[in-house]
């Protein structure tokens, strides 16, 4: 265990190697066609990581770097800001390199609080602070680098716990439910309306089969997979991409059935439809 720990904590702090690009918000159509992009003000952005949108079409972008999770307009302005700017921290005004944000029915927040923290917390609709769970292990309830996290119809919170090679699911409140463990190495998760959950990610690895200069579990992924699965974790839909893919990092589930995900070394957005449907057709 305490190797395993170690080369954990060694994997958190050399896992932002991948910086964003100048542009960090840009808006394309569902073909593709670039519509608009932000300028933000010098020094807003040091790592924009996720962006999400709550149930009311506010938008969200969560930034390792500046510790901080935001709420924009469409048009870049900011409207909340959750966390102290370039402060890393793990008290109530704090965080520490969070990278995903979810939010419940009844507009509460939910970041990931994963590459310093190995956390979950939780913030009301105002941005105060709640509670929160979470600190770097193996045991349920616990986390080595939580990566991405969602919330189905009956508020219950799924965590993708990377270095873990497991998704974990707890009540609102953080109370331990279950645990998907070995099924896939998940970097992110996505959920529609109808609470199907979908998750990227590579096959499961064990750190006893990575070489000890390799400090970052399944990276590079030996592989890459996409899974649609129920609220229970039963496996509805398992699908691998032919040809390179440059490590998928972040996902989205359109209305339609496209799904959207992120490439990190590919350095992309790429869009899959469902064979013969409507949404491929044009």
């Amino acid at each position: 265990m305490g190797r395993d720990v170690e080369r954990r904590r060694r994997a958190r702090r050399q896992c932002l190697d991948l910086q964003s690009g100048k542009i960090p918000v840009q808006v394309f159509s569902p073909d593709g066609k670039l519509v608009k992009f932000w300028k933000p003000e010098d020094g807003l952005f040091k790592n924009p990581h996720t962006i999400r949108f709550d149930s009311s079409g506010g938008l969200w972008i969560v930034d390792t770097l500046a510790q901080t999770v935001r709420k924009f307009s469409t048009d870049g302005k900011v409207l909340m800001t959750i966390g102290t700017p370039n402060e890393a921290g793990a008290d109530q005004t704090h965080m520490n390199q969070p990278n995903d944000v979810a939010f419940a029915s009844n507009g509460d927040i939910y970041v990931s609080d994963g590459y310093g923290n190995d956390r979950v917390v939780v913030f009301d609709k105002t941005g105060k602070y709640l509670r929160s769970w979470g600190n770097l292990g193996q045991r349920p309830g616990e986390f080595s680098q939580p990566h991405s996290i969602v919330l189905d119809s009956k508020d219950r919170v799924y965590v993708a716990d990377r270095n873990n090679a497991r998704i974990q699911v707890f009540d609102s409140k953080g109370k331990f439910l279950s645990e998907w463990k070995n099924i896939v190495t998940p970097w992110a998760l996505a959920i529609t309306k109808d609470d199907e959950i979908y998750v990227c990610g590579s096959s499961p690895m064990l750190w006893s089969e990575i070489p000890e200069n390799q400090v970052n579990l399944a990276t590079p992924p030996k592989d890459q997979l996409f899974m649609k699965l129920d609220t229970q974790g039963r496996l509805k839909q398992l699908w691998m991409i032919p040809g390179e893919i440059g490590w998928i990092h972040s996902i989205a589930v359109a209305a339609d059935g496209s799904v959207y995900v992120g490439e990190v070394r590919g350095n992309r957005p790429r869009r899959f439809v469902p064979v013969g449907s409507a949404a491929g057709a044009h």
